[in-house]
């Protein structure tokens, strides 16, 4: 530590009535809502200060400036004295701070995007670390800058798991870039926290997932100026020691008090207290501004270079047609960069991982984690991401995948393995709810592509389009159908069967499209024609193209999918038509937990492969003969 410089005593008051301002504003903020979390913003009031007006270098009047140190606050529900730092830089007005949570303010109740000093919403908690790692791996690794991230977490919410999955992987990849500080303040919402005021458990468990860790007096500007200013190899933990509700006597380290505001009274007395304890000072504390070493990124026209070089009759799983669509996509831009969760050898991301090592990021069986990296990684339009694993163990990183949307993320997750057709290895490896979890997101679009062709489109069309995608693709080998000419786009079906006479519209994807056109040959045979339709995005759905083709069909149509009955394919078709009169959906899905077996037999004993579908087919067209 020779070459620490002591802030002077100027500087050390400074940073004590900033620390000072921060608690009166927290309050007087949630006492003008109504609601809100005082006496965690309280407990953070020095780390806040330190940080923003000691140690990070930023230009405050451009919170988003791709040089800025990045800071992600965890602990959510402190957003009051996020809020006030900002109106002390001078980028809010602080009288704005008293428009807390109201619906004309851009002040939520938890941070959000919409304030542009905000990369990540936060609120759920556990999460704001693997998006600073994910922050922290992209200024290390690829944009090869000087910025740091900064992390500040409650002591509530290291009972997460997906805290430790991201100190893992934080150590794993050496990110000395990256600053935790662990807001130590003892009490959790209706209970203290499990370690309470026990530092160097904290500690303890901080070094042995490979940071550096150091107790603070989280209170003392002059301790947290100076751990904060130490030179690092590896991440480091600070263990800050403070009090809830610091600087409001009858609520310090008193249970009851989380989530509360001060009454106006009390508020009152509180405020006239702590502004009492400001002493004055000739210094005004400025940021230092950033290093200008970030290279300016454009995300903008992220291309293929070339058509699709399948031929019609080709065979190719969709999950290996991912793989080599992310390598092609790679080769061409710089910033397209993959994760996936060690399945890369299933989901064939290793094919990108092969041509471009160093784009490639192992987020190892982590699979929340490695969502929230990805979101980390496509902050500030730094990255097109794509990330992929099972289509089913995106299931367990639901929360994160929510959290994206409220965040604003752009990044891409393909999500192989999906359905019974994987055969053998059973309903723990099957991806069946997929389609419902992510059709319920308000910014997700779903592809399903069903041959090598589409995939490659689904690929590229994911890269350019906002918000959380979706590509749900297939273990089985399957025919390529389309010409490598064919045009796809976001929300437009396609007809891949038709005549002039056709008697039931029948909607697949993946495996069942092919299961349907199977279904369609076999029919020819009985004088029954069918329309087949791939409708390519699950989300949004071609109505159009879906309504148009099933009115030539009397309104009648079958959808059949891998996937169970709910949340899925049948159900957005019977949205889609909901207000047509005379149509019938007969819907074929998966109706149970299913079991181990060959693909063919588990499509059959399911009532999804093509002996399904023509029976649907015969049925419909008995009973509306009956009906005549």
């Amino acid at each position: 530590m020779e070459d620490y410089h002591k802030p002077d005593q100027q500087t050390v008051q400074a940073l004590r009535n900033i620390a000072t301002r921060l608690r009166i504003n927290s309050i007087k903020a949630t006492t003008a809502a109504g609601s809100g979390h005082p006496t965690s913003c309280c407990s953070a009031a020095e780390v806040m200060s330190v940080l923003f007006f000691h140690t990070m270098k930023y230009r405050p009047e451009d919170p988003r400036n791709p040089n800025n140190d990045r800071f992600i606050l965890s602990k959510g529900h402190a957003a009051p004295v996020l809020y006030a730092v900002w109106a002390e830089t001078g980028y809010l007005k602080e009288n704005e701070l008293l428009n807390l949570r109201k619906v004309d303010s851009i002040l939520e109740g938890h941070p959000v995007p919409k304030q542009q000093f905000v990369d990540v919403a936060t609120g759920s908690l556990g999460q704001g670390l693997g998006a600073a790692c994910g922050m922290a791996y992209t200024g290390k690794y690829f944009d090869k800058a000087s910025y740091r991230v900064f992390c500040l977490l409650g002591d509530g919410e290291l009972s997460e798991g997906s805290v430790w999955e991201a100190m893992a992987f934080a150590s794993y990849y050496q990110l000395d870039n990256l600053v935790a500080i662990l807001d130590i303040n003892r009490l959790g919402q209706s209970d203290p926290a499990p370690l309470q005021h026990h530092v160097e458990k904290y500690q303890r468990r901080c070094e042995a997932f490979g940071w550096h860790a150091i107790i603070v007096d989280g209170h003392s500007v002059e301790e947290l100026c100076k751990v904060l200013s130490q030179p690092r190899h590896q991440p480091l933990a600070i263990i800050a020691k403070t009090i809830k509700g610091k600087g409001i006597p009858a609520a310090e380290d008193k249970m009851g008090w989380h989530g509360k505001p001060l009454p106006k009274d009390m508020a009152d007395s509180v405020i006239k207290e702590l502004q009492s304890r400001i002493v004055s000072c000739n210094k005004r504390l400025y940021p230092a501004p950033p290093n200008e070493d970030a290279q300016p990124v454009s995300l903008r026209n992220i291309r293929m270079p070339s058509a699709p070089s399948y031929k019609p009759g080709d065979k190719i799983a969709t999950r290996k047609a991912y793989g080599m669509a992310l390598a092609k996509l790679g080769r061409y831009n710089e910033h397209v960069v993959a994760l996936d969760g060690d399945t890369k050898n299933s989901t064939f991301s290793e094919l990108f991982k092969n041509e471009h090592p160093n784009r490639y990021v192992e987020c190892y069986i982590a699979e929340q984690n490695m969502v929230s990296v990805a979101i980390g990684c496509a902050v500030r339009d730094r990255n097109v991401v794509f990330a992929s694993t099972f289509a089913t163990f995106f299931s367990r990183a639901y929360d994160q995948l929510r959290m994206a949307a409220i965040s604003e993320s752009n990044i891409n997750l393909c999500g192989s393995h999906c359905g019974v057709s994987i055969g053998e290895d059973g309903p723990s490896q099957m991806g069946l709810e997929d389609l419902a979890m992510f059709r319920a997101i308000p910014t997700a679009t779903v592809f399903y592509p069903s041959d090598g062709v589409s995939t490659e489109k689904a690929v590229e069309l994911a890269a350019n389009t906002k918000g959380l995608c979706f590509i749900r693709t297939s273990r089985p080998e399957n025919i390529i159908i389309y010409n490598s000419n064919e045009e796809f786009h976001v929300g437009q079906a396609k007809v891949v069967y038709k005549t002039n006479d056709d008697h039931v519209t029948v909607i697949g994807a993946g495996v069942t499209l092919h299961e349907a056109l199977a279904a369609a040959e076999q029919l020819k045979k009985e004088r029954i024609n069918i329309r087949v339709i791939d409708p390519f995005t699950i989300k949004p759905l071609d109505s159009k193209t879906i309504i148009d083709n099933a009115r030539a069909t009397r309104g009648r149509i079958i959808t059949v999918e891998d996937h169970y009955y709910e949340g899925g394919l049948g159900e957005a078709v019977c949205s889609a038509v909901v207000n047509e009169t005379g149509f019938t959906v007969h819907r074929l899905a998966v109706s149970q937990v299913p079991r181990s077996g060959k693909p063919h037999e588990l499509l059959r004993i399911f009532g999804i492969d093509r002996d399904a579908i023509t029976q649907a087919v015969r049925k419909i067209l008995s009973s509306s003969a009956n009906a005549k």
